[in-house]
């Protein structure tokens, strides 16, 4: 009887000195992996915990069969009680003190991770072959990861990322809003012309709308970061993509249902 291999997958966890914890991770590669000589760019991914429900694998096997597609190797990362702690921005917690641990996670991801990732399976040795994604808090965590620490990575994928993110609380009449994290994370990070930028937001990630523009705040704050990435010197279009989803949710439906345009984005031959 013949078959044919649609992916090759696996579970599996490694213990973070960084994060005192197992972390989990799922890893499915190409159906050519076992016999493939080369290596294969990566997508990792935080939240690796929703794969189910948000039907990766089909995503990723109509992927692998797609001969306009680059084979490449998924890496989902599990989280665990400590999500809001563990995703965030690095250099400081937000103004409640959420993301404390954001530091430790980031060298988890570089120090451990990726290292790891490099000694046991045949993936790129390029930085710009590496891409990185999350949703919604994770979305931010990999921003902050990929901007701040170029020289890992080409591109980011952010679905309905959290880019609130303050050091202080917002204020009524506040124009500038400048407390928002990741505004000045790229005002005064390095311009680095290899990266690569996706954004999407739902039109229904929310309803509200704090300084009544007659838009919403998730789709506000990413316009916002995408004009301060333009003022530091990356295109849009070209080298920012952004897609907005008509009645599109802060869900893992609305998620799992545009990742194939993600995959598209970053994959493409």
């Amino acid at each position: 009887m013949r078959f044919q291999i649609e992916c090759i997958s696996l579970k599996g966890s490694i213990v973070s000195k960084h994060l005192d914890r197992k972390v989990k991770f799922r890893l499915e590669a190409p159906p050519n992996y076992k016999d493939s000589k080369q290596t294969f760019p990566v997508l990792l991914m935080n939240d690796g915990q929703d794969f189910l429900k948000m039907n990766l694998e089909k995503s990723l096997t109509q992927a692998y069969a797609s001969p306009t597609i680059v084979p490449f190797i998924y890496v989902g990362i599990e989280c665990n009680e400590d999500r809001l702690q563990e995703y965030g921005t690095a250099s400081s917690a937000d103004f409640k003190g959420r993301g404390d641990k954001a530091l430790k996670y980031s060298k988890f991801i570089l120090e451990e991770m990726i290292p790891f990732l490099k000694s046991e399976f045949k993936v790129s040795k390029s930085p710009q072959e590496w891409v990185y994604c999350g949703l919604s808090l994770g979305g931010l965590s990999a921003f902050d990861i990929v901007y701040n620490h170029p020289q890992y990575f080409g591109k980011v994928g952010v679905f309905s990322g959290s880019f609130w993110w303050r050091k202080k609380a917002y204020k009524k009449n506040d124009k500038e809003d400048r407390s928002r994290i990741v505004l000045d994370m790229v005002k005064h990070g390095k311009f680095s012309p290899h990266l690569k930028f996706w954004f999407q937001c739902g039109t229904e990630d929310e309803t509200a709308d704090r300084n009544n523009n007659g838009i919403i705040d998730a789709i506000d704050d990413t316009l916002d970061l995408m004009k301060e990435l333009t003022e530091k010197g990356y295109s849009y279009p070209g080298d920012i993509t952004y897609v907005e989803i008509e009645g599109g949710k802060h869900d893992l439906p609305t998620w799992g249902n545009v990742f194939p345009e993600f995959i598209t984005w970053a994959f493409s031959k």
